[in-house]
């Protein structure tokens, strides 16, 4: 794995030299787009707008539209806005993980210390442990400040980006019910088809099987076979009695 971020977490006044490695892969296929004539690939250009030719990257700058004129950022621009944040994670609180909304829980990494922040960096995973508790923290990254959440996992640190409170879309905009009126009944039998389907949670039962019954059609068509379309037929709600639903979805 290659490392994304490079720099330090800062537990108190005991800095962690530490490097930020991307928890996660893409379980998708990766598709190309062609055209459809000869299967070329479709190419992406980064184009002047007003000559029509292209640039190259050494010639693309960053650039922010104040008082319609373009206030242009150098890479040491990005630094000095924050040097301490480009290279530190300090730790500025501590919570307990089950008060964060999942709602706010974004990018998952892993964290690896590097040489002389090892005894440190045990430190701290096995105090998070023992308290249950994860350290709250912000920095930047790809120039932009990101929210963070560093917790103990399997004997290491993991951090996860968090969303910002304004990053949350209002539901203001939502028609959603209210104090629908609901039988004893009802509510029994929908904590029945709850308990029912009742089970510990293991990742491990879920897979993408859309991407891998995908690819079987893939395999299908590079054999110059045409495979078979299943199409769904929705069936409608033979009633609309709520509870007769829940019945026969128990059944």
């Amino acid at each position: 794995m290659r490392a994304i971020w490079t720099g330090a977490i800062g537990f108190g006044l005991v800095n962690i030299p530490i490097k930020l490695y991307s928890a996660t892969q893409q379980s998708h296929l990766d598709l190309d787009m062609l055209d459809r004539k000869d299967h070329s690939r479709i190419r992406y250009q980064r184009v002047n707008e007003h000559t029509g030719k292209e640039v190259n990257w050494d010639n693309i700058v960053k650039g922010y539209l104040l008082n319609d004129n373009y206030i242009i950022l150098e890479e040491a621009d990005f630094e000095e806005a924050s040097p301490e944040k480009n290279k530190m994670i300090n730790i500025q609180s501590f919570v307990k993980e089950k008060e964060i909304d999942s709602m706010y829980f974004e990018t998952p990494y892993y964290v690896e210390p590097q040489k002389g922040g090892q005894k440190a960096y045990h430190l701290l995973v096995k105090a998070l442990d023992k308290a249950e508790m994860a350290g709250l923290a912000t920095f930047v990254m790809r120039a932009g400040e990101n929210l963070c959440m560093i917790r103990s996992k399997d004997n290491m640190l993991v951090l996860n980006k968090l969303r910002f409170e304004e990053e949350i879309r209002s539901t203001e905009d939502l028609t959603i019910p209210g104090n629908i009126k609901l039988t004893k009944a009802e509510m029994d039998m929908a904590l029945e088809l709850v308990k029912h389907h009742s089970t510990s949670f293991n990742v491990g039962d879920y897979k993408d099987e859309y991407s891998h019954e995908l690819m079987k059609i893939i395999k299908e068509r590079a054999k110059g076979k045409r495979p078979k379309v299943r199409k769904l037929k929705v069936k409608a709600t033979r009633t609309n009695d709520l509870l007769e639903q829940l019945k026969a979805s128990l059944g």
